[in-house]
């Protein structure tokens, strides 16, 4: 590949306008920029999006195009021009869909972040197409779906869209190891993890810090929501949350929650959970971005299928909270076999584990907070992640010169 390449980011940034969704995929889009190459962000869903101040999903895009465009340029004003949003009625913003086309023929690199993206044709154009599976046990759920012969018929044109892809990334770190439940598909899946564009997140000094762990997150999107893997149910975050509901009498340190409904606030406030409403929180992506950095720690659980399937899978919000500074106490997957652990970040699986370390890091937060920020910069930093990733994909064949998208398995 050329050394300056041209990249298009998909993502929902503006189907969702929150800070954490924003960070998640936009800091793909200004971390490529930043190391000089050409790029374009580009959102097509074909989904309703969410429309904060309404409070509900909505056809017209156009004010999320507004917010987009708006944080895009704050962010840098570069990016103002380098973006393609379609909305739910097929009204484009941004860049004309001509441009989008023209683009896309002469791009180097198309990533697919969490499905995110209706992936037409013309986006197969790009020299090489990546999926890159953000939620490792449910992306796969599909594939184990179809191996069995039972999938219905939108999983079987999901998988068939899946295997068009040229190179395939997932945050599941211990995807591919012996104790990992997450069937991988016969897919080569690359262990990545989420870049941070580091210069973003700068450090609040502790003194500014409010004495308080905090998260933000969601309980359970839908009713009985979550993969079926083998016989299995997986599912969110609402079953781990009440095997640690008891932790806020044990941990020697508030515990705070920005998390909204359908989470059972008084329940959790009944138990000593301090409870701020989410989308205060999320709502602008540096309002996020400030609550994260002003804690003096982060404390978390994660969803079931992550825990129960031992899918390395570690948070884009934790790697955020590392950045700043911030450390973590936060529960464990398997990611503590690819991320050093006990000075910084923690990795908990019951309440003894996770009060001790909420205790270990309010004797020392400046030796905690030094410590989080090295693990970012050594493991997060946007220049190391993005880079090693693209130099996967380059050393992937693409579907032109080996006439098939099989990828071999992971010996």
């Amino acid at each position: 590949m050329a050394e300056r390449l041209r990249i298009i980011v998909s993502g929902l940034a503006a189907t969702y306008p929150f800070g954490g969704v924003f960070w998640d995929y936009i800091q793909y889009l200004l971390g490529f920029h930043r190391l000089g190459h050409d790029v374009l962000y580009l959102e097509d869903t074909g989904r309703w999006c969410y429309d904060p101040d309404r409070q509900t999903y909505v056809e017209d895009g156009s004010t999320n195009a507004r917010h987009l465009d708006t944080q895009l340029r704050r962010l840098d004003p570069a990016l103002g021009d380098r973006w393609f949003y379609r909305d739910a009625n097929g009204r484009c913003f941004g860049l004309s869909p001509e441009r989008v086309r023209r683009f896309c023929r002469s791009a180097d690199v198309f990533l697919n972040i969490s499905a995110s993206c209706w992936m037409r044709d013309e986006y197969f154009a790009a020299d090489r197409v990546a999926f890159l599976d953000s939620d490792p046990m449910y992306t796969q759920a599909s594939l184990a779906d179809v191996a069995s012969g039972h999938a219905p018929s939108d999983a079987i044109a999901r998988v068939a869209t899946l295997r068009e892809h040229d190179v395939f990334f997932t945050f599941g770190l211990n995807l591919g190891q012996p104790d990992c439940l997450v069937p991988t598909g016969g897919i080569c899946w690359h262990h990545t993890r989420q870049p941070v564009v580091l210069d973003c997140f700068a450090p609040i000094p502790q003194a500014k810090r409010r004495m308080v762990f905090t998260t933000v997150g969601s309980w359970e999107p839908r009713k009985n929501d979550g993969p079926i893997v083998n016989g299995v149910q997986y599912r969110g975050k609402s079953v781990e949350f009440l095997r640690f509901l008891e932790l806020p009498k044990h941990a020697p340190a508030a515990l705070e929650l920005a998390i909204g409904e359908p989470a059972p606030l008084l329940q959790l406030q009944s138990h000593g959970w301090r409870v701020q409403p989410a989308i205060d929180i999320s709502e602008d992506p540096w309002v996020y971005r400030d609550y994260l950095g002003y804690s003096t720690g982060e404390c978390s659980v994660a969803k079931n299928a992550y825990v129960a399937g031992r899918t390395g899978w570690f948070s884009t919000r934790t790697a955020c909270y590392l950045a700043l500074g911030v450390p973590a106490v936060v529960q464990e997957t398997g990611f503590s076999k690819a991320l050093p652990t006990g000075k910084g970040l923690f990795a908990f699986t019951n309440m003894d584990e996770a009060a001790a370390a909420i205790g270990q890091i309010i004797a020392n937060p400046e030796r905690h907070a030094r410590a989080a920020r090295a693990i970012a910069e050594t493991h997060f930093d946007a220049n190391t992640v993005l880079t090693d990733m693209l130099e996967i994909i380059d050393a992937t064949p693409s579907r032109d010169s080996i006439g098939s998208t099989a990828t071999p398995p992971r010996e």
